[in-house]
């Protein structure tokens, strides 16, 4: 299993929360929600891509 897509997921979630607990500090609820919605797609893009790649390996495994 590959560590690097843990430990990309680890990063982006901290940067999040960071931001976020910045934002909301300052009074930006508004760009706290944002930063955090952006931080959730850009996780799903990184599981979708590695979820098409089992895909892939599944399909070329049982292709006749």
């Amino acid at each position: 299993m590959q560590v690097d897509l843990i430990f990309k997921v680890a990063a982006v979630g901290i940067l999040v929360a960071v931001l976020n607990i910045l934002l909301t500090r300052s009074g930006r609820e508004e760009q706290a929600l944002m930063v955090t919605i952006t931080g959730l797609i850009i996780v799903l893009l990184l599981v979708v891509q590695k979820i098409n790649e089992l895909f892939e390996l599944i399909r070329d495994l049982f292709a006749f």
